[in-house]
């Protein structure tokens, strides 16, 4: 039986948010995410549900064209198919985790990494 506690799985990355995989079959992956303040996961839209429950800190959750604030003991929950990024506040850190099935594929994780590369939480928004 997997198990794991935030405590035990932190680790901050200065250039990005960082993850520690809990869980993984065909079916399901279960991370605990960590982020520092301002830090995201761009707006992307893989064939997997998703949902994410905040431990602690605070931070914006997108689903299509809207934005949920979100706190600790929040539970947001986002259909496959739909477009969807998850960014932490300015001025605190984000901890959550994530529940994706099925595991997104790494041609789905594209949009991902490009968008952390160019620094960019929604890449639709310059016409992508």
């Amino acid at each position: 039986m997997p198990a794991t506690d935030f405590d035990a799985e932190r680790d901050y990355d200065d250039e990005r948010f960082s993850t520690s995989e809990v869980f993984r079959s065909d079916r399901m992956k279960v991370v605990c995410g960590y982020f520092e303040p301002g830090q995201f996961i761009p707006v992307h839209a893989p064939d997997s549900d998703v949902a994410i429950t905040v431990r602690s800190g605070s931070g914006t959750v997108r689903e299509g064209e809207t934005e949920r604030s979100v706190g600790p003991g929040d539970v947001v929950v986002v259909e496959a198919g739909t477009a969807r990024g998850v960014r932490a506040s300015d001025g605190e850190r984000l901890e959550a985790s994530l529940v994706t099935a099925p595991p997104p594929t790494d041609a789905e994780h594209d949009p991902v990494r490009s968008g952390i590369r160019r620094g960019e939480f929604d890449p639709r928004a310059d016409g992508e």
